[in-house]
């Protein structure tokens, strides 16, 4: 494998691993129970200025004769082990890549081409040297191609079905963070709010009493059922911020929210709009996931958030980039004219991967505050409209939503339906995704529901909690009788109260 040669591609290390533990370079611990592999480094250069790193774990038994692209997160800057292990394990070739972003998102100031390598071109060239790697290694092709990944792996899922239908067969796209400029936007809106006026940051106290406030106003009313601690719809909760106990005049209290903390989260509830003309550039976090991993805890924390969410802006502005003095309208647009042609995966034109009868699964939890379920859903129901029909568009995509799923996974509700390529699940087509779509790719068969798990403390070690079905978008699961800890207890209802605040036109491109 070291001699093979790949056009524009270096073989930086080619390695025969034997089964049981494998401690990647640079990390801490090692990663357990692997069956014997072959792995592949290499070093893509489709421009002068690519840098783009990618391996590939091949089974030395057991293949299953599939390719396996996988996805990233955040601004990437590293290969993803954990997830290369994980598909390994289900006996797939696995690829994955740093996007072409290390050692980082925020330190490739000034090197454009490396910008369009993260958007799209990291992941095509991946998958073409990963395909020729694993075809050279045991010297015959594979008989299909999936790729699976979530948020930042969203957006790669997406991007593949949108510029190159090609690649795969099969998509397991999650949380996807396709609309990214406007994404980070709102990054940008929640920090300023919460961070330009003295006051108006929100200790966790503040933040529990105002998603405690929205599940007492709609929890178990809108489909879930009675105790529930998080949304199934968060579209169908009318509860109204301006409810929400604010404290007398120059008195701060755990029980209410100070003057600036009430106007913060109104502005947060109201999301990223153009202050001249009054158009959304972005939805906002949904109601419930307040006090969610990743919610606003995180995305006003100083220490935090301009490192891990503001690279973007960076890129277009240098490094000293200051939120404070961002423009919504004029540096919004300029950042668009630059970032979005390359980073968004907004079109819903999927004529193509139709055609060549490829099948997309995306999935997103409704208590995701990091990249909020009403972007997936109203992707969607934009192929919906280019398709000309429901009908038409789950002849080849399906989107399940999963109530009380933070990002990509844990939260409050339903945490694991088999999106992270563990063992936590049954691997059948009724609790895992990935057995599902493959079952769809290569025996027709559509999932018309998936139970999903909901793990105590979100860990599969600790047993479950409880397991609910969920049904393909815009149907809900709904609670009709019985144990509400069985999937039994719910049956499939299109929620009609549902609504989701959009983005303007303009901001979808």
């Amino acid at each position: 494998m070291a001699k093979q040669a790949f056009p524009d591609a270096i073989i930086t290390a080619a390695e025969c691993v034997a089964s049981g533990s494998f401690t990647p370079k640079g990390a801490s611990a090692p990663i357990t129970d692997l069956p014997a592999f072959c792995r592949v480094a290499a070093t893509l250069k489709p421009t002068s200025d690519s840098n783009i790193r990618i391996e590939v774990w091949l089974p030395e038994k057991g293949w299953n004769g599939r390719f396996l692209g996988t996805g990233n997160g955040g601004g990437a800057g590293a290969i993803g082990y954990g997830v290369l292990a994980n598909g390994l394990k289900r006996g797939f070739a696995t690829a994955n890549t740093d996007m072409g972003t290390s050692p980082g998102a925020n330190e490739i100031i000034d090197h454009p081409e490396r910008w369009t390598d993260f958007g799209y071109r990291a992941t095509h060239e991946m998958t073409v040297i990963g395909k020729e790697i694993t075809k050279a290694y045991y010297k015959k092709s594979f008989h299909h191609a999936y790729f699976a990944g979530c948020s930042t792996g969203g957006q790669q899922a997406l991007m593949e079905a949108q510029r190159y239908p090609g690649d795969y067969n099969g998509i397991l796209a999650g949380a996807p963070a396709n609309n990214r400029t406007h994404l980070h936007t709102g990054f940008v809106w929640n920090y300023k709010v919460t961070n330009q006026i003295p006051g108006s940051f929100l200790p966790k106290e503040k933040i529990d009493l105002i998603t405690n406030a929205v599940l007492k106003a709609c929890g178990g009313k809108d489909g879930g059922a009675p105790g529930d601690n998080f949304l199934t719809d968060p579209g169908a909760c009318n509860f109204d911020p301006k409810t929400l106990p604010v404290c007398a005049d120059a008195t701060d209290q755990k029980s209410c929210l100070t003057q600036t903390q009430f106007t913060a989260i109104l502005q947060i509830y109201a999301g990223p709009k153009n202050p001249r003309t009054g158009e959304r550039i972005y939805t906002p976090l949904p109601m419930g996931s307040e006090n969610s991993a990743l919610g606003l805890d995180y995305q006003q924390n100083p220490n935090q958030a301009p490192s891990a969410l503001f690279y973007q802006y960076k890129w277009v502005s240098g490094p000293q980039f200051d939120y404070s003095t961002f423009n919504f309208d004029s540096d919004q647009r300029r950042m668009d004219s630059i970032l979005a042609p390359i980073l968004n995966a907004n079109n819903p034109d999927l004529a193509l991967l139709k055609k060549r009868g490829g099948k997309i699964l995306m999935y997103a939890g409704t208590a995701d505050p990091l990249v909020p379920y009403q972007d997936a859903a109203y992707y969607y129901d934009r192929v919906m409209e280019k398709q000309g029909g429901l009908k038409q568009t789950q002849n080849f995509f399906r989107f399940f939503l999963l109530p009380g799923m933070a990002h990509c996974g844990g939260g409050p509700g339903l945490n694991d339906c088999g999106q992270h390529l563990t063992f936590s699940v049954p691997r059948d087509g009724e609790h895992d995704v990935m057995t599902a779509l493959i079952n769809w790719v290569e025996k027709g068969t559509a999932p018309e529901k998936i139970i999903a798990t909901a793990f105590k403390g979100a860990d599969s070690k600790n047993g479950i909690r409880f397991q609910r079905p969920v049904f393909p978008y815009p149907k809900f699961p709904k609670y009709v009788s019985g144990d509400v800890n069985l999937p039994s207890s719910f049956k499939a209802a299109q929620n009609r109260n549902s609504h989701i605040l959009a983005p303007a036109d303009k901001y979808l491109r």
